[in-house]
């Protein structure tokens, strides 16, 4: 395998003028041989003559010499010049101008000569007509065959089109060190690459290493970028390939291509095969979409019969990724196929800071950049996001003609990637921004008056994506969990806006549509997925089930009744109600502090953390700290 990776290596790429050189010189010489030919028989045409005219030209003594080759006449006249004809079948040459009053004195004079017709160029003469087109259509299929690229490739969709890393290839090498978070997936990870890199010790015990791994997680978790780097700790071929790029219009070439990709593999054992969304082609089958011939399942059923047919010597290893477990065949996650599955989730405060660390090693920092604040700030943020955040500070310190990235360009780079880019050209009137401005600040007091509620970190009515201004909340710490009082209180600050808006202006606008939408989709979970109702009680009425059958996709249905549905409905009218008038409450008691805090929010447009607590201060409004917060979880115990 050594020796393989090795040529590959050495193998210096051609370019284009080298790749396509002899093919073009073998298609100019088609070119000029085609026109030769032609030429040389429209010449022939042009020359030929009938024997009754070669009769008139000997009486007149016009003709030279003749040279007979089985059927065909070859003519020299006196003037040198080359003409043809054909004599009779039946008779000779000299017998058949006799007939047509050639007389035997004039005839002997002209010079006749018989050609051997058992020469090859005479033969190869006559069949070269017919075999030029052959030969010309033969060399088409050939380059057809040999493409690589585009519309070219006619012969080989049964190929396939997985990329190729190699071990040897320190440039596109990833390891767990370029990783950051992720703990235990690394652990559970750690055990296949010593399997790769030291599979004796594993088989001497009857120990046998799972064939399949299932990594799960929120798009941009890093799990495409952790089966790189299981390969690159084991030094082993790495062999890429999403699930959509098995499928084609013409039946069968799916389960070709997964042949093709196992074979190869299996050729450089040990090796590994990554099958990135896994869901394009694993989802559930027997959807009656398109049956047992159905492209997608054909191909399924190929990986399902490849798995099954590893055995201990060929030591490749396939790990697949999806965000969609839940609509994946169950013949795909038994024992024997994916029955390792790793899950990998966002990450946390600590991590954030790590991943950061790596995505800003290649940027030149201000003395002000604190990446630890970041972390705090990016809450829900995947190593994709902080990527992309990196990424857009490092861009704006660009475009502001700076050479190093500063705190700033990260906050707003935090802002840019949650909601999209600052729309300068959206300018608001007095009137919208005075409204805009009430609107937000109901949000932030809501927010920093309820115990449960989140910290306010920033509030603005610059205009970002869809938004027309926004309050940015974020708790002290990471949640995995969140309790019901936590619901209750997003739903009353989601609809702080909305009452902000009615309590001042004594009306509404669509600018509160997406808070409403919002706050009832919580109070629905709560109602149905949590068990959060007493009067519905501790059941899950949500189902996983679809509209169409097998698909994990649709119309979800409802299990239960209709007079369950209108308790439902009664209990999450109940529970919005419940947060409107909580939200109304601490608005109308602190009205004051909304008039005040919406006039300077107005004015400046931004106000930070640190200047909006300082207002909450001057309307003497306490501004609830980290232990405040830990104090409100206590264990109740037995009196």
């Amino acid at each position: 395998m050594k020796n393989k990776m090795k040529n590959l290596k050495n193998k210096k790429p051609k370019n284009i003028f080298q790749k396509l050189g002899g093919q073009l010189i073998t298609v100019i010489l088609i070119l000029v041989l085609i026109l030769v030919f032609s030429s040389s028989s429209k010449v022939k045409k042009e020359n030929e003559i009938t024997l009754s005219q070669l009769a008139q030209k000997i009486n007149s003594g016009q003709i030279k010499e003749i040279k007979v080759e089985l059927g065909d006449l070859k003519i020299t006249d006196i003037n040198k010049k080359e003409l043809f004809s054909k004599k009779e079948n039946e008779s000779s040459l000299t017998e058949s101008l006799k007939n047509l009053g050639v007389k035997s004195e004039i005839l002997d004079s002209v010079n006749i000569k018989i050609q051997d017709p058992s020469s090859m160029g005479y033969y190869f003469a006559a069949i070269f007509p017919y075999l030029l087109p052959i030969l010309f259509i033969a060399l088409i299929l050939m380059f057809l065959t040999k493409q690589k690229g585009g519309a070219m490739q006619a012969l080989s969709f049964g190929d396939s089109k997985a990329k190729f890393i190699d071990p040897n290839d320190k440039k596109n090498r990833k390891t767990f060190k370029d990783i950051a978070g992720a703990k235990e997936a690394k652990q559970e990870l750690m055990e296949v690459v010593d399997f790769l890199k030291h599979p004796k010790k594993y088989l001497e015990i009857g120990a046998e290493i799972p064939k399949g791994v299932l990594m799960t997680g929120a798009p941009g978790t890093g799990k495409t970028l952790l089966a790189r780097a299981v390969a690159g700790e084991a030094g082993v071929p790495f062999f890429s390939i999403s699930g959509s790029e098995f499928i084609e219009m013409f039946v069968g070439v799916g389960a070709s291509r997964v042949r093709d990709l196992f074979k190869n593999a299996k050729k450089m054992s040990p090796a590994i095969i990554f099958i990135d969304e896994i869901d394009a082609i694993g989802r559930t089958r027997g959807g009656g979409m398109g049956g047992g011939n159905d492209e997608r399942e054909q191909t399924l059923n190929q990986i399902l019969v490849e798995m099954d047919g590893f055995d201990d010597q060929n030591k490749v290893i396939v790990i697949a990724a999806t965000n969609r477990p839940e609509i994946l065949d169950k013949a795909l996650l038994r024992p024997g196929r994916f029955d390792r599955r790793v899950v990998i989730d966002l990450p946390d405060k600590e991590d954030r800071e790590k991943i950061l660390e790596i995505h800003g090693k290649k940027k030149p920092f201000a003395e002000d950049v604190d990446l630890k604040l970041i972390a705090e700030r990016t809450p829900g943020f995947s190593g994709a996001d902080l990527y992309s955040l990196m990424n857009e500070g490092a861009i704006l310190a660009a475009s502001e003609e700076r050479k190093k990235v500063s705190q700033y360009d990260l906050i707003r780079s935090i802002e840019k990637v949650m909601l999209g880019p600052e729309r300068k050209s959206h300018i608001l009137g007095d009137e919208e921004k005075l409204r805009t401005a009430y609107h937000e600040v109901g949000h932030a007091l809501v927010s920093s008056v309820l115990d449960y509620a989140d910290p306010v970190h920033k509030v603005t009515i610059i205009s970002r994506g869809r938004a027309a201004g926004y309050t940015l909340h974020l708790p002290f710490d990471d949640k995995k969990m969140n309790t019901k009082k936590d619901f209750e209180a997003d739903i009353a600050v989601s609809l702080g806006g909305y009452i902000a808006e009615k309590i001042i202006f004594g009306d509404v606008t669509t600018g509160p549509s997406n808070d409403l939408q919002v706050s009832t989709r919580i109070a629905r979970d709560m109602v149905v997925k949590y068990g959060m109702s007493e009067k519905v009680g501790v059941l899950a009425l949500e189902s996983g089930e679809s509209t169409l059958a097998g698909s994990g996709d649709g119309l979800q249905k409802n299990n239960y009744s209709a007079k369950t549905s209108e308790l439902v409905d009664e209990e999450v009218r109940r529970i919005m109600e419940d947060g409107f008038k909580t939200a109304k409450k601490i608005l109308t008691k602190h009205e004051d502090a909304l008039h005040g805090i919406s006039e300077v929010l107005k004015e400046k447009e931004v106000l930070e953390r640190d200047d909006y607590e300082a207002l909450l201060k001057d309307f003497k409004i306490k501004v609830r700290t980290h232990e405040d917060q830990k104090k409100l979880f206590k264990v109740k115990k037995k009196k």
